[in-house]
């Protein structure tokens, strides 16, 4: 099934809290696909997961059909979406978390693509920018056709922060999360506009904003990650709708602008690893990554964070 056919499928594998809040997220927006496939090493949850869905479908605007699958059903899909793996343990290193999940991938991707798989991948475990670098080694797909979620939520966060900081909706905040999903990451604020005009302009004309620290905001969108797990010990629904919103982006070809991790041929400087930059993506994956005109501390910013991931990916034995 290919991107020309009118039929949708997607497959989804892992059916914990994020890819179940991703398949929630799907059920409720009717027209993104017409047939959901979930896979999992636990095929007694997925068949539950999958039952659960299905018995909503008579009170939603929706047709979508849910089942349990296995590998060889990937042939036919327009996207697989990832988000298997396991939590980061007391003691673990980020590199344990890493090895260990770069096993787990093994164990999907190749019999992925055994099926004859044709279509995109779209991943969410973490780390995830290392383990979009991970998928599209061991697939051997164009780059383009591998995406990770990257700072699309930490964009998210940043747009709601501003939000609420200028009295505006985060619909209306335009700026951006650049790098690593992690801790390295961070705010170009030179590209940051509320409406068409920049942030810091509005803070140095109006008094009432004067005293706002815009890298305060920073380390915000970056702790509150940790404020969410320590109230409720897990996050989810944000980054399923993360995922939701960059698959209808795929599946209908939006060629929109959103914040992924994605692979640089040369842009910013930067190749041979994932890290979270704006990028244009429709149904053939990534179509252009968008070079921005940073600041000389902000080049300095992504490149450091290029060289933290660029050291994962290329530490990991595949």
């Amino acid at each position: 099934m290919g991107f020309g056919c009118c039929r949708k499928k997607i497959v989804l594998v892992g059916t914990g809290m994020v890819g179940m809040s991703y398949a929630y997220s799907m059920l409720n927006s009717p027209d993104i696909c017409d047939e959901l496939l979930l896979i999992d090493i636990d095929k007694e949850r997925a068949k539950g997961e999958a039952m659960d869905l299905n018995h909503s479908l008579a009170f939603l605007n929706c047709s979508m059909k849910v089942r349990v699958g296995d590998y060889k059903d990937c042939k036919d899909a327009d996207l697989v979406t990832i988000c298997a793996g396991i939590p980061r343990k007391p003691g673990d290193s980020r590199l344990d978390l890493l090895n260990k999940n770069v096993e787990i991938f093994k164990s999907i991707i190749n019999p992925i693509m055994d099926s004859g798989f044709n279509g995109c991948f779209l991943i969410a475990s973490n780390p995830v920018d290392v383990m979009a670098y991970v998928t599209q080694r061991l697939s051997g797909v164009s780059c383009a056709k591998v995406i990770g979620s990257g700072t699309a939520l930490d964009t998210a966060r940043l747009r709601f922060i501003l939000g609420e900081h200028f009295n505006v909706s985060p619909k209306s905040v335009h700026a951006h999360v650049f790098g690593e999903h992690g801790d390295s990451s961070f705010v170009p604020w030179s590209q940051a506009y509320i409406g068409a005009k920049p942030v810091e302009e509005i803070c140095n004309e109006c008094s009432k904003y004067a005293n706002i620290n815009l890298e305060d905001i920073s380390d915000k969108v970056k702790e509150v990650a940790a404020d969410v797990i320590r109230a409720k010990k897990a996050t989810y629904y944000s980054i399923g709708i993360v995922l939701k919103r960059i698959t209808h982006a795929i599946i209908h070809d939006e060629n929109c602008v959103l914040n992924l991790s994605v692979m640089p041929n040369g842009e910013y400087s930067q190749k041979d690893l994932y890290i979270g930059l704006p990028a244009i993506v429709g149904s053939c994956g990534i179509s252009k990554i968008l070079q921005l005109n940073l600041r000389d501390n902000e080049k300095e910013k992504l490149s450091n964070s290029c060289e933290i991931i660029g050291g994962l990916c290329h530490s990991v034995s595949l």
